[in-house]
């Protein structure tokens, strides 16, 4: 029997979805999907587009995923009307996920939660940052609206096969505060934003094997902020350990892969914990990175802690265990948005709402809101928010003249407690 080729994790992946033994990087495919999700700003085009092909029905009631989430709770007339194109077409195809405002939460955080994202699926989602499931060792990748419609009518999609970059974090991090927001940033830093366009990031190494759950999905989040097709890692026992602790259960089998030892990359990038320190973007792209060190005393108006990259329950006791018995600077708003309703609840029955309020947050829904200048947190010229979510573009935030520096749960606690961007180490209590 021949012996088959190498793959790369990702490339197994594609491989068992087109049922071809070799997939190749440049290969254009058609494959098998397991998740289509849409959200509120996305998925009415996807609906257009689908009652323009004719169709009739979703390939699947309980693989396609509608979550409104972005301008949710309505901000206005125009995000309402989103929302009922989404909640009608939802009943119209008895679909079995759909989430409303109540039980919905920021798109990524809740897939997971719920266990509609399993290790070796293909996902697909109208949203960049639907790689954030490469963190259970998923193929996970944002597409426009018009694909959407197209794998809600059929269950299948096209892809041309990435080459994969391997990065390799050896050693330790340097100090408790060390997140994964921080080796995204640090890495995003060396590469740059089109550093591994198109291709797949496979995220490697001891660091990576200590590092939590939450902390893996903030990594392959931001892949796509480094221009990724996907950002990947191979499920192990805290993969499995996360899933089983889910509320829901899986109602499907999955796979595991992980790249064979002689697999072909595109390059391999080493990194060392010690030289890893704590990270800001500064504006207006996430690959202006910077030491917080070499970031202090930046004047900030806002702090905002929450998204699909750093809402998690993890995220914000570490927000927590920094603002006890600490206040919030004078004239500095602190926004803390739980990504989910579990999150909510879990943080109001530990205590840490209370800490927060304490401390002068303002405590919001689950919501993306101010990550993408939809509401709940829109900065005024002039003014600097530090934020644990994954973009500062111009604008991103609201008024073009504003500024949106990128850092971690850590440093974003501490930087709401003195009002200028500070080393949580540097915060009394910390």
């Amino acid at each position: 029997m021949p012996v088959s080729e190498p793959m790369t994790l990702s490339e197994k992946i594609l491989s068992f979805h087109t049922g071809d033994k070799r997939v190749r990087p440049g290969q254009i495919i058609s494959c098998k999907v397991d998740i289509a999700l849409g959200n509120d700003i996305t998925a009415p085009l996807a609906i257009k587009a689908f009652r323009k092909a004719g169709a009739k029905a979703v390939w699947n009631n309980s693989r396609v995923v509608l979550v409104p989430d972005h301008f949710a709770p309505n901000k206005d007339i125009a995000s309402a009307e989103q929302a009922k194109t989404m909640r009608l077409f939802a009943m119209e195809q008895q679909l079995d996920n759909y989430f409303e405002v109540g039980q919905m939460g920021v798109e990524h955080a809740l897939l997971p939660e719920q266990n509609l994202s399993l290790p070796g699926d293909i996902i697909i989602g109208a949203d960049s940052h639907t790689c954030t499931y490469g963190g259970l060792g998923a193929f996970a990748t944002g597409v426009g609206s018009t694909d959407l419609a197209a794998t809600m009518i059929t269950g299948r999609t096209w892809f041309k096969v990435p080459e994969t970059m391997k990065f390799v974090f050896n050693g330790k991090k340097k100090n408790k505060w060390i997140s994964g927001k921080d080796l995204i940033l640090y890495t995003i830093g060396k590469i740059g934003v089109s550093g591994a366009l198109y291709r797949a990031m496979e995220f490697v190494g001891p660091m990576i094997n200590d590092m939590s759950m939450d902390d893996r999905f903030t990594i392959a989040n931001m892949a796509v902020e480094a221009g990724a097709k996907t950002g990947v890692m191979r499920p192990d026992q805290k993969t499995f350990d996360f899933i089983e602790a889910q509320p829901v259960q899986p109602l499907r089998n999955y796979a595991c892969f992980e790249s064979d030892s002689n697999a072909e990359f595109h390059s391999v990038h080493e990194y060392n914990g010690d030289d890893i320190e704590l990270q800001v973007a500064y504006p207006h792209l996430p690959e202006n990175t910077r030491p917080v060190g070499e970031a202090k005393n930046v004047v900030l108006h806002q702090v905002v802690v929450g998204s699909c990259t750093n809402g998690r329950y993890s995220d914000l006791e570490t927000v927590a265990k920094i603002l006890q018995g600490n206040k919030v600077a004078k004239h500095l708003r602190l926004i803390i948005i739980p990504a989910t309703q579990r999150i909510y609840r879990k943080a109001m029955n530990n205590g840490l709402l209370d800490i927060f309020i304490e401390a002068g947050a303002a405590v919001s829904t689950p919501t993306c809101g101010p990550c993408l200048g939809g509401h709940m947190g829109i900065l005024a010229s002039g003014e600097r928010c530090l934020s644990t979510t994954n973009r500062n573009f111009v604008g991103r935030m609201g008024h073009p003249k504003s500024e949106v520096y990128l850092a971690s749960p850590a440093v974003a606690a501490a930087s709401a407690i003195t009002g200028v961007i500070t080393d949580p180490s540097e915060v009394a209590g910390a």
